[in-house]
């Protein structure tokens, strides 16, 4: 953070939905489908438990991931242990809040204790981290249930991996996109409740738009990178990638914040209210860009929801700066940083 600047809102606040009391859905398919924010409360209340949810998401991904190809790595054993301790501890009254008992998944380039960490490349598909990453230790400590390392494309381009190319659940001949390709691809499917993605020019909205999630790329800064492979230090950032809005808020207020590991995370704050109005909320778009390709119908179908909800759409523009030299910047320090790679 350059010197005299502040960033964010000036307030620290986060206001969630409010139970509706939904009934637990008989299927299992369709308690697998619900956002975390439904998922969640059902935990809380004891009508699910994490060991059922966490066995419902491990029979998913058994079942369905052999054509998607987002899992690099299940963590069974791992999973159910911490799914059996959290069921425990909100037994007991130990409640952590609404990711508590929640399985997820991260892109497997995030480091974590004992369990391979492959960055998708066959040079490192049997390496294994002596710690856990940042984002995966505070995830742990709210109480999550890690189930799988995720796909990514060799060295975070694209979406092919040494186990093949990751597809879009939706459409299986055409591939998830990347990086951030098993993340999309598996929050999508339903195979995990959520998962953390990592973008450094591209990796977490593109996927996102491919496969239809929220995907949420943080400032830079937000969220520390510590235990995560380096691409691009100055470019890279990880963030949410979920089933919901509310849902992507939930989990980046559990990993915000800064981390001694990581020099650029800084103090943030999260001011976020699900049940505020959003009439007069102002949504800026590039109108040149919604009239030809790659924009399509879904994209201006989704302009006209904003306009009946009483949003004010505002046509903005991009400067004319050299954005092609991010490129030059990536594969620079890529190149620098794959000197050092063990």
């Amino acid at each position: 953070m350059l010197p005299g600047i502040t960033a964010g809102p000036s307030r620290d606040r986060f206001v969630r939905s409010k139970a509706d009391g939904a009934p637990l859905p008989a299927s299992d398919d369709a308690i697998a489908v619900a956002p975390v924010t439904q998922l969640s409360r059902w935990i809380e209340s004891r009508r699910l438990t994490s060991q059922r949810l966490t066995n419902i998401y491990l029979g998913r991904i058994e079942r369905l991931d052999g054509k998607i190809r987002s899992v690099i790595t299940v963590t069974k054993d791992h999973a159910l242990a911490r799914a059996k301790k959290a069921d425990a501890e909100i037994a007991a009254g130990k409640y952590l809040g609404p990711l508590h008992g929640i399985p997820y998944g991260v892109k497997d380039l995030l480091d974590t204790k004992d369990i391979l960490t492959t960055y998708g490349a066959e040079p490192f598909k049997n390496r294994v981290p002596a710690e856990d990453s940042a984002v995966v230790r505070r995830l742990d400590e709210a109480g999550a249930v890690l189930i799988a390392k995720l796909s990514l494309g060799a060295l975070a381009l694209n979406d092919i991996w040494f186990g093949g190319q990751t597809m879009n659940p939706w459409l299986l001949e055409e591939g998830a996109s990347g990086s951030s390709a098993g993340p999309g691809a598996s929050t999508a499917a339903a195979l995990v409740a959520f998962s953390i993605g990592s973008e450094t020019g591209g990796s977490i909205v593109s996927p996102a738009m491919r496969c239809g999630v929220t995907g949420l790329r943080p400032t830079f800064g937000r969220v520390p990178r510590t235990g995560a492979m380096t691409l691009c230090w100055s470019l890279d950032k990880l963030g949410p990638m979920t089933r919901s809005v509310e849902d992507a808020m939930l989990v980046l207020q559990a990993i915000t914040g800064p981390d001694a590991g990581d020099a650029s995370s800084v103090p943030s704050r999260l001011d976020f209210d699900a049940a505020a109005p959003v009439a007069g909320l102002k949504v800026g778009y590039i109108a040149q860009w919604m009239k030809e390709s790659p924009a399509t119908d879904v994209d201006r179908a989704a302009m006209d929801t904003l306009r009946k909800l009483k949003m004010e759409t505002v046509e903005v523009t991009l400067p004319d700066w050299p954005y092609g030299s991010l490129m030059a910047i990536l594969f620079a320090k890529g190149r620098r940083r794959s000197r050092n790679w063990p």
